[in-house]
């Protein structure tokens, strides 16, 4: 039996998912080759690419609305600097909810002047900023919708008429958004599309060739697009793991049904963590991520007991963060409910025994 998989990231994938990539690998498409050493140039490989890419923006509900899905390397990370490179002139808002948005603001500290419009920094970051406002002459904003580090999530995204930039790393495709209003997205794959390799970039096409300075090809989103994703050899498994992902989501009746479960597996652990003394939540809880569970125990004697229990209960990744210890349940798309169940299990088993 497989284990219940909590890990942050890379994350639990669809078991379906995991059989059709792992076929691929030894012979793709019956063609006898594998997925890994054909050319990226083939057409195989480019059907792979265009299905990718149109799946995200139908799933995203952004198709024929001036958007182009890229997949790039370098991680989330290099989006930091991308952004900034290709959008900041002058002056640019973020808000900052974490270790990733912090990050984001040193990047783009590089280009420009920044307005750190708010933080939750001052109770490490265990809750979102509200009320703030951003200021009109900024070339955009950008925040970070989920908090893997911290357990936060934004559930009230500002009212801003310039451009939105929206690093959605750790959920997207989770749950039901207008992310029309969003005009540049970008995410790591490793949370709830494939593993580890590859970033997707949802971005505007009309926000684009505004800055004044030159910018180097590898980092210039309008290269990307113009070569259809394809400037430079992408980045073949993960795109394809995600490419079956995505079917996979489509399949199961998209985001609005992915939402629902999600729903489902964060109120179940949720309820728990508030109704057993013996555990407390970290992040507040009307900003709670439904991705990423955060808490602790009451009695922190009690750790080596509950280690071993859940280790036991074939339960794998609960360990915190080390920016705040205790225990982390990530709950992405392809965890199923029993998982969340057999920790939620193991949790009144300890309050039995203390």
């Amino acid at each position: 039996m497989k284990k219940h998989n909590f890990s942050a990231g890379p994350c639990i994938l669809p078991e379906s998912v995991l059989q059709k990539a792992s076929e691929a690998i030894v012979n793709f498409n019956n063609d006898n080759l594998s997925l890994i050493e054909i050319s990226h140039r083939s057409k195989p490989f480019v059907d792979v690419m265009e299905n990718a890419r149109s799946l995200a923006l139908e799933l995203l509900g952004l198709e024929n609305k001036g958007y182009k899905a890229l997949f790039l390397h370098g991680g989330a990370s290099t989006q930091f600097l991308m952004t900034a490179y290709n959008l900041l002139n002058k002056k640019a808002a973020y808000l900052n909810t974490g270790t990733w948005s912090d990050k984001a603001i040193k990047e783009a500290k590089l280009f420009g002047e920044i307005v750190e419009v708010a933080s939750s920094k001052d109770k490490n970051f265990n809750y979102i900023p509200k009320g703030y406002k951003i200021p009109t002459d900024v070339d955009y904003f950008h925040c970070t919708s989920n908090n893997t580090i911290f357990g936060t999530q934004i559930k009230n995204f500002p009212e801003f008429n310039g451009v939105n930039v929206c690093d959605m790393s750790s959920d997207i495709f989770s749950r039901q958004l207008d992310f029309s209003k969003f005009d540049l997205i970008y995410a790591g794959a490793q949370k709830n599309m494939g593993p580890a390799g590859t970033t997707l970039v949802i971005i505007k096409e009309e926000i684009l060739g505004k800055v004044n300075r030159a910018i180097p090809s590898m980092l210039d989103y309008k290269v990307h697009i113009d070569k259809d994703s394809m400037f430079n050899t992408p980045a073949v498994f993960p795109i394809y793991v995600s490419m079956l992902t995505l079917e996979w989501l489509k399949e199961l009746g998209g985001i609005p049904f992915i939402e629902k479960v999600n729903n489902q597996k964060a109120t179940l652990l949720y309820n728990e963590i508030d109704r057993n003394p013996l555990f407390k939540g970290y992040a507040a809880k009307e900003d709670r991520s439904h991705m990423n569970a955060t808490f602790n125990l009451v009695d922190h004697s009690l750790t080596e007991t509950f280690d071993t229990m859940w280790k036991e209960a074939q339960i794998n990744g609960l360990n915190g963060h080390r920016s705040v210890g205790g225990y982390r349940a990530s709950m992405y798309n392809a965890l199923p409910l029993f998982s969340v169940q057999a920790l939620v299990d193991v949790m009144q088993e300890l309050e039995r025994k203390a």
